[in-house]
């Protein structure tokens, strides 16, 4: 586990959060106003979750939470990053959703709260997560650890087969896992997505953001996820594949389908965009 390359992490989501949340007008009065984040394919994995709790690892800054407890979940949100957890605290105060938000590594995080006896009946991760995890093994665990019997992993994922090319369709990262890559920080995907992640008011926000902390992510393809929860004593329920991503513009050239879903250009084949994983924790 690396918790240096988590730290420099933590420093890179504190700068891009600030710029991400810029772009996107008043969040409260959003929520206030009936809106949700969520896209059809979290909720198809999750199920029903009115009057259920609900763990949600690194949940940014909250949007998607508060959209779940907005559905009846008793929802718990944990991020790594100081900024996004501040934000996500003003936002469940201001638009009235109540919701619990934590700042902590992830891995740190759950190993506490196996201890204190913590439990879940839904663990939900979302868009971009596994890459930041060192140790896919002590994240299975983790998840095993503070889910009640009975209870279940939903997972919506960028697919790591998508992450093997450049902006540009050129391929370039390993899809097998290794060292860990050095990247110049977190990038203002926001700004870059436009409509794609902004369901709400847009506004310019930061211009040109350059993140002055470097950033470090890890390779991990599908079999070491479903390895590593199979290992951690979950059984898997369920494994989709999808061939859009949901509200990321990525690429060159992407386009939108219709319900905020961007695909590759019409010059290439279908690829998998995203993937979903459903796992439960024997009863």
């Amino acid at each position: 586990m690396r918790k240096d390359l988590h730290e420099a992490n933590r420093l890179s989501w504190n700068a891009a959060t600030v710029a991400h949340n810029s772009h996107k007008g008043d969040q409260a009065a959003f929520f206030r106003n009936g809106g949700s984040t969520l896209f059809p394919e979290e909720l198809d994995l999750l199920g029903d979750i009115a009057g259920r709790s609900l763990l949600h690892l690194q949940c940014n800054s909250g949007q998607d939470s508060l959209s779940l407890a907005r559905r009846g979940a008793e929802v718990t949100g944990v991020d790594i990053s100081d900024e996004a957890i501040g934000f996500a605290r003003r936002l469940s105060a201001e638009s009235g959703i109540a919701a619990a938000f934590e700042r902590a590594d992830v891995f740190a995080w759950l190993e506490q709260a196996a201890r204190d006896g913590r439990s879940f009946d839904r663990v939900f991760s979302s868009y971009g997560a596994i890459l930041w995890l060192s140790d896919l093994d002590a994240w299975a665990r983790g998840i095993a650890g503070v889910l009640k019997p009975g209870g279940h992993f939903a997972l919506v994922e960028f697919h790591p087969f998508a992450m093997v090319f450049d902006p540009e369709w050129r391929p370039h990262y390993d899809y097998f896992g290794g060292a860990p890559i050095e990247e110049p920080g977190v990038g203002d995907y926001v700004a870059e997505s436009g409509t794609g992640l902004t369901p709400g008011e847009i506004a310019d926000g930061v211009v040109g953001f350059q993140n002055p902390h470097r950033s470090y992510e890890f390779a991990w393809g599908i079999s070491d996820v479903v390895s590593a929860l199979l290992a951690a004593g979950l059984r898997l329920e369920r494994l989709t594949e999808y061939p859009y991503a949901n509200g990321w513009r990525g690429f060159e050239r992407m386009a939108d389908i219709g319900g905020r879903r961007m695909v590759p250009p019409d010059d290439m084949p279908r690829l998998p965009m995203m993937y979903g994983i459903v796992a439960g924790k024997p009863a």
